[in-house]
Parts: C-alpha cells; sequence; structure tokens
C-alpha cells in the first residue's frame, strides 16, 4: 500500500471520499493511503452516513488530521473491518503516548470528548475510508477532543506518517499472513 503525507492544507468538505481522488490528486495508483492537516466541514448534502443525516448532525472541526484511504478488490464488510483496523492502530499509538482513549465502534473518545470522525464507504471498484482526528476541539458541534489541544501532541506530521505506516504494514502482513496455510 502507498502512503503519502501531504504538507499543504486541505479543507476535507467530503467530496474527496470518492475513487481515484488519491491517484488524480497525489498520483498514488491502487491501494493507498494518505493524510493532511485542515479544516473539517463536512455538510448533509456531502455525508454518506445516512444516520448522521438522519439525525441532522453535520461534521466541522477547525483543524483536523484527515486520512484517506482508497483500497480494491474488498467488499464494504472488509472495508469496515480495514476502517476499524485504522481507528485500532490509531488507539495503540495514543496508548504508547500514554494516553488512554475508549473506542466504541469506529469512535475514539477521551474523557467524554469526541476525538474521531470516521467512516467507510464503496465506490463502484473500491472502498474509501476518511477517519479524522480532530487537532483542535474548539468549535465543534459536540464535546470535543484534539490531539495538540487537550493532548499535548504538538508533531502532527509525525504522528500520521506513523499510523499510516503502521496502517499499510497491516494491510500487508495480513495478506501475507493468508499465503502462508494451507486449505482444509
Amino acid at each position: 500500500m502507498k502512503i503519502k503525507y501531504i504538507n499543504e492544507e486541505i479543507k476535507y468538505i467530503g467530496s474527496q471520499l470518492a475513487p481515484h481522488w488519491i491517484y488524480k490528486n497525489h498520483k498514488l495508483q491502487g491501494d493507498a493511503i494518505v493524510a493532511f492537516c485542515g479544516e473539517c466541514e463536512v455538510k448533509l448534502t456531502e455525508m454518506v452516513d445516512i444516520e448522521d443525516v438522519i439525525n441532522n448532525e453535520p461534521i466541522y472541526s477547525k483543524y483536523m488530521l484527515s486520512f484517506i484511504t482508497e483500497q480494491f478488490n474488498v467488499d464494504l464488510v472488509e472495508g469496515v473491518f480495514r476502517q476499524r483496523l485504522l481507528i485500532c492502530i490509531i488507539k495503540e499509538e495514543l496508548e504508547k503516548r500514554g494516553i488512554f482513549a475508549e473506542r466504541n465502534g469506529d469512535d475514539l473518545m477521551i474523557n467524554g470528548g469526541k476525538l474521531t470522525v470516521s467512516i467507510a464507504t464503496k465506490s463502484h471498484n473500491s472502498i474509501l475510508i476518511h477517519t479524522g482526528v480532530n487537532i483542535l476541539s474548539e468549535g465543534a458541534p459536540v464535546k470535543a477532543c484534539g490531539l495538540t489541544s487537550e493532548l499535548g501532541i504538538d508533531d502532527i506530521k509525525e504522528f500520521g506518517a506513523t499510523i499510516m505506516q503502521k496502517y499499510s504494514d497491516e494491510i500487508e502482513d495480513i495478506i501475507l499472513a493468508s499465503t502462508k496455510v494451507r486449505g482444509v
């Protein structure tokens, strides 16, 4: 899986969760994950989470670390498993830094504040995942927690790069592990 940290700020508005967005905009063909920082504002018209639309819950963060991944030859259920794996890797990395996060499905909470947003969906030929991690909590529509504002994590690029590398390594190891067993 190809990985890239994008240094330019990008406002995540939901339209980036689209087939071949990574390839078209960042020249990474095939399975890939990218990360970038910027404001996040997903209006109801761009939401793919129908539950959030029904509940009239748009997403906003003044400053967020966003991960987008596109993976091919994967069905939606496996895509959701991979989404949860990404969340677990973020949780593990926080715990290595002495920060305990509670995971509820695809959400990470710290002291009752929401640290992450995440969604997995399927396009006609791939699965797409967006996971956002608040850097700043101010201005969020719900009680939130931020990497920098509450948790003291200042090197966001290093944190993002670590998460992407661990996710890529885990996916590759899972695929490799499937090749070493004999069928019964």
